[in-house]
């Protein structure tokens, strides 16, 4: 996610010059053969292209609208999720062993708030296992994740380990659903702990209560992940502003063309003629890069659970989380807060 407020300079001119530099060659040859030889037919009406501008103009917005709440909506679920964990390790603290502390009480407790800070984390690997990212990324994008590696953290064994022990990791790693697995485990030991009589049955019920709406947040994430925005409005999209994106210099120089004098192929252009080419360059790769920068926001949005820049903030989430939990239980070392790189934070 970006943490500016205000995008970099240099990242806009980048992306900006990335983006406007092909239609502008485009607009480019489209004047050259008009004026140099002859391809009068290329000289298009700009009602109608203006017209088609503006049909997806609304295509694209609605697709951009829909890709925003699919964002918008995953960062909801993991604020849920930051929620139900604060209120699990205050269940947990205050229920268990509440009537006669045992010695091991600390121990037990801490391994129920460590087993679910394993639970937040295996969810957060698993939704980022898969990534549109990372079949053929742009050279940008691939930039991009080389040099932030390390903050990828897509290490199983290094991100579970400390809060699980050898047995119980090695068990829940080979299964398709680890972070279900972690939840169910979670429910047992509940359970055990109910037959010990160290806890409650009305208590117990309500920390499964908070097992059931994890699944529930978890089912959630998985839904976003598993289910891509419906690909005839993607595609159609990205079809629809590449063509109109063609068509501009088509009109721009209906707009520009009067004032444009045809030459031979072997003549040069007067002052007065560049006068007026410039400016229709310009405003073809104007009109252009608007288009496209909205068509692009809105598939860089669109899956909010990848590793892009523009998603949701699992891991510093996941260390908010941890740092919360691990204090309640009373320890004083742990992890200062995700730090962004770039202005980016994961």
């Amino acid at each position: 996610m970006l943490k500016t407020r205000r995008l970099p300079r240099t990242r806009l001119l980048y992306f900006g010059l990335t983006i406007a530099s092909l239609p502008m060659i485009w607009a480019v040859v489209v004047f050259v053969l008009y004026t140099f030889f002859g391809f009068t037919f290329l000289r298009v009406p700009f009602l109608p292209i203006s017209t088609i501008g503006t049909a997806v103009a609304f295509y694209v917005g609605f697709k951009n609208n829909s890709a925003y709440d699919r964002f918008w909506e995953g960062r909801k679920i993991w604020g849920g999720i930051v929620n139900a964990s604060r209120s699990w390790a205050a269940g947990v603290l205050a229920y268990v062993d509440a009537g006669a502390p045992h010695a091991d009480s600390h121990a037990v407790k801490q391994e129920l708030i460590y087993r679910h800070l394993a639970y937040i984390n295996a969810l957060r690997l698993q939704l980022r296992k898969t990534s549109r990212f990372f079949d053929k990324p742009a050279r940008a994008t691939a930039r991009r994740l080389t040099a932030h590696a390390d903050h990828m953290r897509n290490d199983w064994e290094t991100e579970l380990a400390p809060f699980l022990d050898a047995d119980e990791l090695a068990a829940v790693s080979g299964r398709v659903n680890p972070a279900t697995h972690l939840a169910a485990i979670q429910g047992q030991r509940l359970a055990a702990l109910v037959e010990a009589g160290r806890l409650d049955l009305f208590r117990q019920l309500e920390l499964m209560g908070l097992i059931t709406e994890f699944y529930t947040l978890q089912g959630k994430c998985e839904r976003i992940k598993n289910t891509p925005l419906p690909r005839q409005y993607a595609e159609y999209s990205r079809v629809f502003t590449r063509v109109f994106a063609f068509l501009v210099p088509l009109g721009m120089l209906d707009v520009f063309a009067d004032q444009i004098h045809r030459v031979g192929p072997d003549q040069l252009l007067t002052t007065h003629d560049w006068v007026y080419v410039v400016p229709m360059v310009l405003a073809s790769a104007m009109v252009t890069w608007v288009f496209l920068t909205m068509e692009g926001v809105g598939d860089s949005s669109e899956d909010p659970f990848e590793r892009s820049m523009n998603d949701v903030p699992m891991n510093a989430l996941c260390v908010a989380i941890e740092r919360d939990l691990r204090e309640l239980l009373g320890e004083t070392e742990v992890r200062g807060p995700e730090q962004a790189v770039d202005g980016i934070l994961y």
